[in-house]
């Protein structure tokens, strides 16, 4: 679907190496990447937590990733209003989580998800500046989508890294678009919009079509033989039911060559895309995401990092690159004090009776089980500009605790570590991915270049007691 594109892309210029979508990274390059951080108060002052031994790995790379899911502002002094619209609840944090996120160790933050608009232009303006501030870079949102899609470049000892970063999971509003004549550009994320279909056996489809004949709007006859389109959705015949996606080729044209333009002035690219389809009920992808991860490392991504669905997906290396589906929930924080009235109005409560507190309490049972607090960050090594290593060290974001003091990650204890390990292994078995388990340690092994220059001990820190 993708391959006539990269194609494309992929011509000849006429100079030099221009195309070339190798890695260039010096030997020991490493990158740390993590999933979602909803983070709304600084931790890295929190001694109890247990998370001291995490920003020691954080910190010990030379590009550290992560999703903010999270706007960075002083409601006092704020401007903006929360809006109509918003990616489930109105994800806030105070300007001290600009230096927090320093401390911990990132320095580059996809910024393309579903929370991005949740304070409209203001909030994405104040989150940028309040990063840019403290020399953390980002990419994903812009006042065009020139700007939202465009790679942003990190400066390291060992290489440039370049990051684009887009959304397959976004509201509607929230969408950049780009100037045409007159009418100016408009301020919003990359995203990479899908076409969802139904996928139904042929009985069911023949049934779909006398409910929709029945109806007094019906119009049959103008649609394929073996499709169906039925209050507003579309479904379409096939051997198992199931949510189909089809990328939109216009926007999937523009993320690739994104990608490869911030290849051909990088040494090393992270794509990284934000979906939870086909749901965060699910552990498999959905169906258009491989073809289209493929494309984005044939297009030049040295890596591709998924997040979204709020729990593990399973980890593929193509062509010697990595592709993690999604990483899960880093930092799950629901100490949030502030919330927009409409999502008091959506939970049928009242914000002069309520607390904040007491909405969250009900929105959070959307994620039951502690599979949506166990999560893992992966240390990428290279040598000789080849994957040479990937650890995987499992984290637990207190599923047990109370409100107030869940989701801030520590590194599991051994029992736990090495059933989230299992749980990844057995998610990444499809793609021919083995993970073998090293001392409470997820460890891929690609090839015996050069020396691991991690201790494992730091697998012996584990959780403080509550």
């Amino acid at each position: 679907m993708y391959q006539q594109g990269v194609d494309v892309l992929m011509r000849d210029e006429g100079f030099d190496n221009v195309g070339s979508t190798a890695t260039n990274v010096a030997d020991g390059f490493t990158i740390v990447a993590v999933g979602d951080l909803m983070v709304r108060r600084p931790v890295t002052k929190n001694r109890t937590a247990g998370f001291g031994p995490i920003a020691e790995i954080l910190r010990d790379a030379d590009a550290t990733f992560g999703n903010l899911e999270t706007n960075i502002f002083d409601i006092r002094a704020f401007t903006g209003s929360p809006q109509a619209e918003h990616g489930g609840s109105y994800h806030v944090g105070p300007p001290e989580l600009g230096p927090d996120l320093k401390a911990m160790g990132f320095n580059v933050l996809a910024r393309a998800n579903n929370h991005s608009f949740d304070w409209g232009v203001e909030g994405m303006r104040e989150t940028s500046r309040v990063l840019d501030q403290n020399g953390i870079i980002h990419a994903g949102v812009g006042d065009n989508l020139a700007q939202a899609g465009a790679a942003r470049y990190l400066e390291t000892a060992r290489g440039r890294v370049a990051l684009v970063s887009f959304a397959a999971t976004f509201t509607p509003m929230s969408r950049a678009c780009d100037q045409a004549g007159e009418a100016p550009g408009r301020p919003g994320l990359a995203a990479l919009r899908l076409a969802n279909s139904i996928v139904v056996s042929p009985e069911m489809i023949q049934d779909l079509k006398r409910i929709r004949d029945a109806l007094p709007d019906s119009m049959p006859g103008r649609e394929d033989q073996d499709q169906v389109v039925l209050a507003g959705a579309t479904y379409k015949t096939g051997d198992q039911v199931k949510y189909s996606f089809r990328a939109d080729p216009r926007d999937a044209a523009d993320i690739l060559r994104n990608v490869r333009q911030g290849k051909q002035f990088s040494d090393f690219l992270i794509a990284t895309n934000h979906g939870h389809e086909p749901g965060n009920w699910s552990q498999e992808l959905p169906d258009y995401e491989q073809s289209f991860a493929h494309a984005l490392i044939d297009a030049g991504a040295d890596a591709y990092v998924g997040h979204g669905p709020h729990q593990l997906r399973g980890i593929e290396i193509y062509k010697g690159r990595p592709i993690f589906y999604s990483l899960g929930n880093f930092i799950f924080d629901n100490l949030q004090t502030v919330e927009g009235a409409d999502y008091f109005d959506e939970f049928g409560m009242n914000p002069k009776v309520d607390t904040v507190a007491d909405l969250l309490v009900e929105a959070m049972k959307e994620f039951p089980g502690a599979v949506y607090y166990e999560s893992i960050i992966t240390v990428s090594r290279f040598e000789q500009n080849q994957l040479a290593e990937l650890r995987l060290y499992p984290v637990e974001l207190g599923y047990s605790k109370r409100l107030a003091n869940r989701g801030v990650p520590c590194l599991a204890p051994m029992p736990q570590a090495e059933a989230i390990l299992r749980r990844l292994q057995k998610l990444s078995k499809p793609f021919g991915t083995e993970i073998t388990i090293e001392n409470g340690v997820g460890v891929i092994r690609l090839n015996t270049v050069g020396t691991n220059s991690r201790d494992d001990a730091a697998g012996s820190h584990v959780c403080a007691a509550d």
